[in-house]
This record gives C-alpha cells, structure tokens and sequence, in this order.
C-alpha cells in the first residue's frame, strides 16, 4: 500500500505553520501556498497558522482541531531550513498543545528543506524570467538567509550547485544577513570575475518580505525571480511530508512510495 493510498480518505488534519512577518506580503503569500495545497488536495482538511507575529497563532489552530473533536493532527513547518523555529520553538509549542489536550495526537513532519523539488521550483522560477539554461554568461547570486551554523551554510552552498546543474550557468550563495565576504554584494562580484556578464538574483525564500527587500537594496538594478511562493512543487512536498508524518501517526510504518 502506498502511502497516498493509506492517506487517501485523509481525516486527520494538517496545520501549516509558517514563520510570519510583519511584512503583509508574507502572509498573503503563505494564505495562497494553503490555498492551493486544498485546491490540489481537496480532501485534506488544512489549516495555516503561524509562529510570530501573524494570526491565527499555532496555539490557537491546535486548540481549534481539538474543539472539533479531532483525535490527531500533523503539524508541517513551512520553513525550509531546520533552525531553531523547528527543532525548539515548534516542538515545545506542540508538547504544551498536548498537555492542554491529552486526547490530540500530534506530530510534527519534517521541514521542507532543500528537497530537490523547491531547487527545481527555484531554476523555473529563473527560467520564467526568459533566461535560458545555456546562457554561458548568466551568474545566479542564490541569495538565502544565512546562519551561524557553517554546516548550514555549506548546505545552502550545496544547493546553488545543484540549482545550476545541466545548465551553462554560474552560481554563488549569498546571505541576506551577511555584510562580509558572503554578503549578497560579495557573490555578484564573484560571478562578475569569474565572467558572468548578467546577474539574476534567486531567492531561496517562500515569499517576498523584508529580507528580499534588502537583497534588492544591495543589489540595486539587478533582477529578482520570484520567490517559489506557491509553485506545484512546493505543495508536492508540504503534501509529501504531511503523509509521511501521518503515516507514522496512524503506526502505518510500511511505506512503498
């Protein structure tokens, strides 16, 4: 049995949890990235919330699964790196919903991560600009949020790589947080001298917000993708990670897809 077939009269709910932001089009984003996963799969019962700053809060979704009298419920972070927010805040807000709520089951999937579907996204994103895959001189700044882990850094390196391979193009990372030699500034420079003649800048964000907002001032007059927003692929892996997690709610542990 796969496990689309073992989640296919899906009953048990899946709450979205985003980071939230003070910037509206975050949210308004996010509300479309749910929007579209219940168009794709009207048969789950799908929720947003959010960690900070934007309502409905993650205490307030849990609280309203349990008054509808669900005995179960997967919380999928949206978030594409596993920082604090999904391996401490998230899970002490799911193990308080439980106190609260003994009855609810709860479990939380994984991130989204730098699963190879959302680098796919990210490249279409690139091509919708018109770009082609052998411009020879086109140079991607992959520009990401940074993080005080190297190994996670070297991880969103690792991603630029694989965002341009089959392709003719350059690539470099470059951190929205940094103002040194991984600054968003420094890698167009570097593409510029390994010979890019145009630079496009990738964000390697759900959704526009203040952090883009500061890519662009840096990079004044260089081209933005959008960011992967609510891209097919991006809800192939939201719905991905919510059966798998579901699976292993339901002990069903043998999964064929």
């Amino acid at each position: 049995m796969t496990v689309r077939e073992a989640m296919s009269d899906a009953t048990v709910p899946l709450i979205a949890v985003a980071h939230g932001s003070r910037d509206p089009r975050s949210a308004a984003t996010m509300s479309a990235v749910v929007a579209q996963l219940r168009a794709t799969r009207p048969d789950l019962d799908a929720r947003l919330c959010f960690l900070d700053l934007n309502a409905p809060s993650v205490d307030r979704s849990i609280d309203a699964v349990a008054a509808d009298g669900h005995t179960g419920a997967v919380v999928v972070p949206l978030l594409l790196g596993s920082a604090f927010h999904a391996r401490v805040d998230l899970p002490a807000l799911v193990a308080a919903a439980h106190s609260r709520h003994p009855q609810l089951r709860l479990t939380q999937a994984d991130v989204l991560g730098a699963d190879p579907r959302l680098v796919s996204a990210l490249r279409e994103r690139v091509l919708d600009t018109g770009l082609t895959e052998d411009d020879a001189e086109l140079g991607v700044v992959v520009a990401a949020v940074g993080s005080s882990s190297a190994a996670a850094n070297r991880r969103t390196d690792a991603l630029a790589r694989d965002l341009v391979t089959g392709t003719r193009w350059a690539a470099e990372t470059g951190f929205a947080t940094s103002s040194d030699h991984r600054s968003v500034a420094a890698a167009a420079h570097r593409l510029r001298n390994k010979g890019a003649r145009h630079i496009v800048v990738a964000p390697w964000f759900l959704a526009h917000g203040l952090l883009t907002d500061r890519v662009e001032s840096a990079l004044r007059g260089t081209p933005m993708t959008e960011p992967i927003g609510s891209h097919s692929k991006l809800i192939e892996v939201v719905v991905d990670r919510y059966e798998r997690a579901a699976a292993r709610l339901n002990g069903q542990f043998s999964l064929s897809a």
